[in-house]
């Protein structure tokens, strides 16, 4: 059987590392409490960037369809703008054949005339 005074040591021994044991309990407790508030507050802030990225990609969706839209737009006007181009250089085409066809008259008729005055002077 253990002495008495060795049993006291033993015990004193045990109570020391107790509280120890019960001082890093109570150091782990807080730990772990925080830990958990450092949790809550990193899922919150994933929580709203997620929000955040999901904004910007709905900003940006929304600005490259309205992007595509303006350039349709500008498409379609600058082919009617063609079009309405093409149309006048055609319309002025019509216009410069008729008159290089009057012209031909008008040369082939001076060109009659002045035959037709050669023709008296020799008579």
């Amino acid at each position: 059987m253990a002495q008495p005074d060795d049993l006291e040591v033993r015990v004193a021994a045990l109570e020391t590392e107790v509280r120890q044991l019960a001082d890093r309990v109570r150091h782990s407790e807080q730990d772990a409490a925080a830990a958990r508030v450092l949790a809550g507050g990193a899922d919150r802030d994933v929580a709203e960037i997620r929000g955040e990225i999901r904004d910007f990609r709905q900003a940006t969706t929304s600005s490259f369809n309205a992007t595509r839209e303006d350039l349709n737009d500008l498409r379609s006007q600058m082919q009617q703008g063609f079009s309405e181009t093409q149309q006048g250089f055609t319309e002025m085409r019509g216009k410069l054949d008729a008159t290089a066809a009057g012209q031909q008259q008008i040369v082939n008729l001076l060109n009659t005339l002045i035959a037709q005055g050669g023709q008296q002077n020799d008579q």
